[in-house]
Order: structure tokens, then sequence, then C-alpha cells
């Protein structure tokens, strides 16, 4: 069975990409947020973030093709910003910290 013929697999495909989709639309109302508002929203972020790259890890190690496949045009797209995945998840600490810090303030 191939990585992406897993039902586990297409199912925390689709709620990441849902629960991203739902945090960027809400990401749109941050500036109205409370301080407490905001302090949830940096949270579910960071939880998201970490699903993320938990799921990217299992591309990774994956021996499919596919999922090899998907990791390379990550890369390359990625790439093409001048950054790597890793760096990609650093910068989205960094600025997590930057708003956890900005509401401490």
């Amino acid at each position: 069975m191939g990585f992406f013929d897993s039902e586990v697999v297409q199912q925390e495909a689709r709620h990441l990409f849902e629960d991203y989709q739902s945090m960027m639309t809400l990401g749109g109302e941050y500036g109205k947020f409370d301080r407490e508002g905001k302090k949830i929203f940096i949270e579910q972020m960071e939880a998201l973030m970490e699903r993320y790259h938990i799921f990217m890890k299992r591309f990774e190690l994956s021996d499919d093709f596919m999922a090899k496949m998907t990791v390379e045009q990550l890369k390359t797209q990625l790439g093409q910003f001048g950054i790597t995945p890793q760096q990609m998840f650093e910068q989205m600490h960094r600025t997590l910290e930057h708003m956890k810090a900005q509401i401490e303030a």
C-alpha cells in the first residue's frame, strides 16, 4: 500500500489543510483579539505547526515514491524563495515567538 493510500494519512492531510485554512482566516482578525485571544491563537498555531512538522517527517521517513516526490516538490517550491523546509519551520517558530513577546510587552 502506498503512503497516500492510507486512510490515516488522508485524514490527517485533510485535517491539517482544513485547520490551516481556518487559522489563516482567523488570523486575519488577529489585530482585533484581546490579549487572551492572541495567546490562544498563538498556542493553536504552535500546535498546528507541530502537527505539520510531524506529518512532513513521516513523508521524509517513508520509502514510498510519492511521499519522496512530495518532499522534493516542497523543497523545490521553498527553494524558489531561497529557504529549506527546516528554515520554514524555524521562521514560523521565530514569528510565533515574536508574537508572544509583543503581547507580553
